[in-house]
């Protein structure tokens, strides 16, 4: 398995993109996840955007954090939010968003981030459980689902080493 940096409007970012929207439409009944990104909030050192590629070259997991500042949305300075963490269904089970999760942790941490926060939703049990198993805790709602009831909300200190 072997993690690239990529930029968010890369061909196999967008395939992925397509792919995890068509999920989220599925569990939510709706159009998906409509927070507006660009490619321009994952270029370091103020964000960045992984792929995992199976032994065949395949683009079969991926994950992004874009930086964020104390805003109207409830971020807070300092805050890295982890964006478009996706595993095609068939590379599920074999650690990669475990690994695309702490090499983000990494990088934001190194560029000055002081924590990583996400939201997701509660149709996602298998994400709750990964996050919640690697330190995060729930916190305030933010971001675009803030005001939604099926948005959870989590953060994780980064501390600095």
């Amino acid at each position: 398995m072997l993690i690239r940096q990529v930029r968010y409007d890369h061909p196999d970012a967008v395939k992925l993109n397509d792919q995890v929207q068509l999920e989220y439409a599925e569990r939510y009944e709706d159009e998906g996840d409509v927070t507006p990104l660009d490619a321009t909030m994952f270029v370091p050192p103020r964000g960045l955007y992984l792929i995992a590629y199976d032994t065949e070259g395949r683009p079969v997991a991926t994950g992004g954090w874009r930086g964020q500042e104390t805003n109207a949305e409830n971020y807070r300075d300092g805050d890295a939010e982890l964006k478009r963490m996706y595993v095609v269904p068939e590379a599920r089970g074999l650690g990669l968003a475990r690994r695309i999760l702490a090499a983000l942790e990494d990088d934001a941490r190194a560029a000055g981030r002081i924590r990583m926060v996400l939201e997701t939703g509660d149709k996602q049990p298998e994400a709750i459980a990964l996050y919640r198993s690697t330190g995060y805790e729930p916190c305030e709602k933010f971001g675009h689902y803030r005001n939604h009831d099926s948005s959870r909300c989590f953060a994780k200190p980064l501390g600095h080493s």
